[in-house]
């Protein structure tokens, strides 16, 4: 019997190695609010498998008799449909915004420039195809091209993590003493590294990195158990 929920997600040849950043912050929104769900592999240009929901991209939710796409509209769905199970957005959606943008402009562009060429051996031939064409028009250049040298870039890369440290500081998560959808946020951008690429970007001794740990180890380990490099 399938499940009554079930999420559309982004992988390669491996249909349990999911890679969208933003999926994993809809897989780990459904875990903090102790909702199940199957997971539905989805790959690259299976974009009419996505039509029935009006959308091209994961993840796509399908709860019931509802089907919601985007991981923010996820995340509001279901803190509207399930307002007795721990709240992603506390109420104000109005901060998250902020730390979604820097998120997705310096976190996960700088991710990207490091380890967008791990991908395409994690793909299909023709999905790889299509990643190494969108990707490098995307960049103009090639995928080799933009990570040459990524172990000399690793400290700026790591200086521009400041605020995120700075915001850690004092706090288990930046939720406070509980995760909520801010680290949601942010930690789906290293569970796509850690998914694709073995690349280090936080050495042990980084607070950073102790604040990842600790979400792997949330919801009896679901992210530290998902198929990855472990970088």
């Amino acid at each position: 019997m399938s499940a009554a929920r079930q999420l559309y997600e982004l992988c390669g040849t491996d249909p349990a190695r999911i890679f969208s950043p933003y999926c994993w912050r809809s897989r780990m929104a459904l875990a903090q609010k102790g909702l199940d769900f199957e997971s539905m592999p989805w790959r690259f240009t299976e974009t009419d498998r996505l039509s029935f929901a009006g959308h091209d991209k994961v993840p796509v939710l399908v709860d019931g008799a509802r089907t919601i796409a985007d991981s923010w509209a996820i995340a509001q769905y279901l803190d509207e449909a399930y307002p007795d199970a721990p709240s992603l957005l506390r109420g104000n959606p109005e901060p998250y915004l902020f730390v979604a943008a820097w998120n997705d402009t310096v976190l996960q562009a700088g991710i990207a420039r490091l380890i967008v060429s791990d991908i395409p051996p994690l793909l299909a031939p023709e999905h790889a195809a299509y990643f190494h064409a969108s990707r490098e028009k995307r960049f103009g250049m090639t995928l080799a091209e933009v990570t040459a040298g990524r172990e000399e870039k690793l400290p700026a890369f790591r200086a521009t993590l400041a605020p995120l440290r700075q915001a850690l500081k004092g706090r288990g998560f930046l939720g406070g003493d509980a995760p909520d959808y801010a680290d949601h946020i942010v930690f789906g951008s290293f569970m796509w590294a850690r998914s694709t690429s073995p690349l280090r970007l936080v050495e042990p001794d980084d607070a950073i990195h102790a604040w990842r740990e600790r979400m792997l180890d949330l919801f009896g380990g679901m992210a530290r158990r998902a198929p990855c490099f472990g970088a």
